[in-house]
């Protein structure tokens, strides 16, 4: 399969720039997609149902230099050097750049990610004081502004962020508070948690013409010995298992392939890194039912999409969606994909 397949077309006023107080909902049922209310989303769940949520919590690690430079943050590669993402071409050969505080960053690697030398360790504290939730690009430039909004601290994370580690959210569930979580609990639906910390593997776009050459950056997960025995007890009765996001299809097929290490911590979980690129001709082994956002072109998202529901279909049901102007990306609205029957 090659790049070109993942394209679409989009207006850019349809580009979301902050969450809207009440989502629509596509429900893509046998490949008809159809709008629907968020409550009677949660009228598709069954008793017996299994519905898996991420608890990663994003990180405040985009930093901006005196000289107006965005740096995000990836990971320490020692007490002085970091891991980061920054437009190195504007980065001169032998110059510093000069943080709040006073600290100086020297770029020692180019590459993507690059690797900086700060002149002093970089704690926590100095993230939480200089630092802003690295919202996607395509935000910034809809909005004409570089810099996080006051609603962004809220708007950006999820209503259960509770694990410290993500670069991105997890966007499917900025749809759900816990009121509707209460509501499928009434319903009979099991609700469990996992943790995939979002990072290069979701976010950095595809390079490469041909995407069977395509490498994707490895990311963490854990997978609590009780989520993973919920999955399976809920396959084997024949309930559909639900996704809420990518970053959790992502999770569960990758402990279904045996990538995922066992967690010796937790007999029956899952704790390590997965590369696993979903694109279609994937074969699903835990996954029934897929809740995410729209998509942007070209990117492993799309691809993992497409997989789960064939790629046609897919991009039919964008454009039906963008015909009736439903809200794109990361701030927009909620797809459901529904491409079998289960009972």
């Amino acid at each position: 399969m090659q790049l070109k397949d993942l394209d679409f077309q989009f207006p850019e006023s349809l580009v979301a720039t902050e969450r809207a107080a009440r989502s629509r909902v596509m429900w893509v049922a046998d490949n008809k997609p159809s709008e629907i209310s968020l409550e009677q989303l949660i009228e598709q769940f069954q008793p017996g149902d299994v519905l898996v949520i991420n608890d990663t919590k994003v990180l405040k690690r985009r930093v901006f230099s005196e000289a107006g430079l965005e740096i995000l943050f990836l990971k320490p590669a020692s007490e002085l050097e970091w891991e980061v993402l920054c437009p190195s071409s504007r980065w001169k050969q032998n110059t510093k750049q000069t943080l709040p505080g006073g600290i100086e960053l020297e770029l020692i690697a180019r590459g993507k990610p690059q690797t900086v030398r700060s002149s002093k360790p970089l704690a926590e504290e100095f993230f939480q004081k200089y630092g802003e939730l690295p919202l996607p690009p395509y935000i910034q430039k809809a909005r004409n502004e570089r810099h996080n909004t006051d609603l962004d601290s809220n708007q950006y994370q999820t209503a259960w962020a509770e694990q410290p580690g993500s670069l991105a959210a997890p966007t499917a569930s900025l749809h759900f508070n816990t009121d509707h979580l209460r509501q499928l609990d009434e319903r009979g639906v099991e609700i469990v948690r996992l943790t995939l910390h979002v990072g290069l593997g979701t976010f950095l776009p595809i390079v490469t013409e041909n995407l069977n050459e395509h490498v994707m950056h490895a990311e963490q997960v854990e997978i609590p010995a009780g989520t993973w025995q919920a999955v399976q007890n809920a396959r084997s009765a024949g309930n559909c298992v639900w996704a809420l996001g990518t970053t959790v299809t992502r999770s569960l097929e990758s402990a279904a392939r045996g990538i995922l290490p066992i967690d010796p911590r937790s007999p029956g979980g899952y704790f390590g890194e997965t590369s696993l690129f979903i694109r279609p001709g994937f074969e699903f082994r835990s996954v029934d039912r897929l809740l995410t956002n729209f998509h942007q072109p070209q990117s492993t998202l799309l691809a993992l999409v497409g997989a789960f529901a064939g790629l046609q279909n897919v991009k039919d049901a964008y454009h039906w969606a963008i015909e009736r102007k439903f809200r794109l990306f990361s701030y927009g609205d909620l797809t459901a994909w529904a491409p079998k029957n289960i009972k």
